[in-house]
């Protein structure tokens, strides 16, 4: 049976809709040393697409915190296109496995008063699904973000999604994630850059949106 057919526990508040105001995202350990292994996913495409989902968070004035894990002496920095997206983010580096174990992790999430947080990082089932885990503990309601998330086998990947689903997890992907946090095309203020953002890292979608704009077609 795969994740999605799981029966999962469904937290209070969890169908209300994702919006700027509600959420806050959070990358774990998206670092060189454990992306040398991943392999259920493309190392670029969970790149791309986690730059892609900084940027509209900084678009959208959604509340970012990186964590990195022994960054100096063993797993190396954020990955550099991360980063870059997001210069004004400086990750809190940490020795717990567990990043909520982080006093200033967990500290920095509750001051952000956000109920909905998505989550993506490296490796699914250890890196993810702890701190995942923790905040559901905490009342947290927690978006897996499951094309910015890997692991070293399809058997790992998986069954960290299936149990971060079943213990409440919501399982999502970074284009609905914006398309819902845009939620109306009227919305100037933030359609015209999310295009933008949509051309370099939304692929086919990003490209669809490309052609539309070259050829004079707006959204209806």
């Amino acid at each position: 049976m795969s994740p999605a057919t799981q029966t999962a526990i469904v937290p209070e508040g969890i169908r209300d809709p994702l919006t700027p105001e509600n959420s806050l995202l959070f990358y774990v350990d998206l670092q060189p040393q454990y992306v040398f292994s991943v392999h259920t996913i493309n190392a670029g495409v969970l790149i791309n697409n986690a730059a892609g989902l900084a940027k509209a968070a900084r678009l959208f004035n959604v509340p970012t915190i990186f964590a990195t894990i022994s960054s100096r002496s063993f797993a190396g920095p954020m990955f550099a296109k991360v980063q870059e997206a997001r210069p004004d983010i400086t990750p809190m580096d940490r020795t717990t496995i567990n990043a909520l174990d982080d006093p200033r992790v967990e500290k920095a999430i509750t001051a952000a008063g956000r109920p909905k947080i998505l989550i993506g990082g490296l490796w699914t089932d250890s890196c993810v699904v702890l701190p995942t885990l923790s905040l559901l503990k905490r009342g947290f309601q927690v978006y897996v973000l499951a094309d910015i998330a890997g692991d070293v086998d399809t058997e790992s990947h998986e069954r960290g999604m299936q149990r971060m689903i079943q213990a409440g997890a919501v399982p999502v992907t970074w284009l609905p994630v914006v398309l819902e946090w845009q939620k109306d095309w009227a919305k100037t203020a933030t359609a015209g850059e999310l295009v933008k953002i949509a051309q370099e890292h939304g692929g086919a979608w990003g490209q669809g949106v490309y052609y539309a704009s070259q050829m004079g077609i707006g959204h209806k």
